[in-house]
C-alpha cells in the first residue's frame, strides 16, 4: 500500500513538472459577431522578446472545437492543441477557436441559418483583431481539411502574410460528395443526383431518406449550397501571398493528387508531402479502418516532420 502511495505521488509530481514546463501561456480570446461571439485560446510562447508571428488555426468540417475534437464524428485527437504547443516551442504564437455553435462560440442563429461564408467571416474578424495587436510581427492563417478553403477565402484582401493548407481538398464540395456517394447503393446514388440538382438550382427539399439524413438534413441544405459555390483550385489561383501546401500520404479522406492540383493552380506555392501522415496529421496505418481508429487517440503525437516544416516556412518568409 505504501509503495502504491509513493508511486502515485511520484506520478503526480511528474505530471506537475510536465505541466509547468509547457512552452506557452494561454489566455481566452473573444470575437464579437452580429449574432453572438467566437471564443478561442491565444497561445503565447514563454521566454520570447519582441514581435513574433501568430498563426490562426481554421478547423476542419463539422462541429469541431478549438482543440480539434468533434464529438459528432468521434474525433478526439487534440490535434490543434498539439499544433499550438509545437508552435510555442518554436517562438510562434497561435490562436485556435471553437467553430460557430460549438463549445463557447455562441450564436442566436439556428443551424439552418448557418452558411459556409460565416466561417470565412469569423476568420476575417480574427485576422483583423490580431493584425491590430502590436505583439505580433505578422499574421499567418492555417486551414485544415475543409478549413483550408475557409482560410484561403479569408486571406483575400486581408493583411495575411502566409497561408498554410494541410490536407486540403482540391475539388468543389459537390464533386467531393459525388465521390462519396459512389460507394453507396445505387438507389442512394440516384437520390443523391436528384437532390444535388435541386440544391444547384437553389431549391431545398423535405423528403430525405433516413440513411442520407446526416449528410443532407433540411437544416444543412442551405449551408451546402453556400459551400458548393467555391472551387478551391480557382480560389488558390488568385491568392497573392506565400502559400504552403502540406499533404499526408496516409490520408484516407484527401489524396496527394489533391495537393498536386492545388500546386498546379498556384505554381509558386510550396508543396510538401509527408509520408505516412493521416488526415489528422498523425501516423496513419495503411488499412483504412485502422487509420480511422487513430482518430480517437489523444495520446498519439503529430507527425514529427509537420511542425518543423511549418516553422521553417513561416520563418523563411
Amino acid at each position: 500500500m505504501k509503495k502504491i502511495f509513493l508511486l502515485s505521488i511520484a506520478l503526480l509530481l511528474t505530471i506537475s513538472v510536465f505541466a509547468q514546463s509547457d512552452a506557452a501561456d494561454e489566455s481566452p480570446i473573444n470575437l464579437k459577431i452580429p449574432s453572438g461571439n467566437v471564443s478561442g485560446t491565444l497561445s503565447m510562447p514563454k521566454n520570447v522578446s519582441g514581435k513574433i508571428p501568430v498563426v490562426i488555426i481554421v478547423a476542419d468540417s463539422g462541429p469541431t472545437d478549438r482543440n480539434g475534437n468533434n464529438e459528432q464524428t468521434g474525433l478526439n485527437g487534440n490535434i490543434y492543441k498539439m499544433l499550438a504547443d509545437g508552435f510555442a516551442k518554436n517562438g510562434i504564437a497561435s490562436l485556435r477557436y471553437d467553430k460557430r455553435m460549438v463549445g463557447q462560440s455562441k450564436t442566436a442563429n439556428k443551424l439552418e441559418e448557418l452558411r459556409f461564408d460565416d466561417y470565412v467571416d469569423d476568420a476575417v474578424g480574427l485576422i483583423e483583431m490580431l493584425n491590430d495587436d502590436q505583439r505580433f510581427s505578422k499574421v499567418v492563417i492555417l486551414g485544415h481539411g475543409e478549413g483550408a478553403l475557409a482560410a484561403m477565402l479569408a486571406a483575400r484582401d486581408q493583411p495575411v502574410k502566409d497561408v498554410i493548407l494541410i490536407n486540403s481538398p482540391s475539388e468543389q464540395g459537390d464533386k467531393i460528395m459525388t465521390e462519396i456517394f459512389k460507394t453507396r447503393p445505387q438507389y442512394q446514388q440516384d437520390e443523391f443526383k436528384t437532390w444535388l440538382d435541386s440544391l444547384k438550382k437553389g431549391k431545398t427539399f423535405d423528403n430525405v431518406d433516413l440513411a442520407l439524413y446526416p449528410l443532407v438534413s433540411t437544416a444543412k441544405q442551405k449551408y451546402l449550397m453556400s459551400y458548393f459555390r467555391y472551387p478551391p483550385q480557382r480560389v488558390i489561383k488568385v491568392m497573392k501571398v506565400p502559400t504552403l501546401i502540406i499533404q499526408g500520404t496516409a490520408d484516407v479522406q484527401v489524396k496527394v493528387a489533391d495537393a498536386e492540383k492545388l500546386k498546379k493552380a498556384k505554381s509558386d506555392a510550396t508543396l510538401i508531402t509527408i509520408k505516412g501522415m493521416s488526415h489528422i496529421m498523425k501516423e496513419g496505418p495503411a488499412d483504412k479502418d485502422a487509420n480511422l481508429e487513430t482518430y480517437a487517440n489523444p495520446t498519439l503525437p503529430l507527425k514529427a516532420e509537420l511542425i518543423p516544416d511549418i516553422v521553417d516556412f513561416i520563418k523563411k518568409n
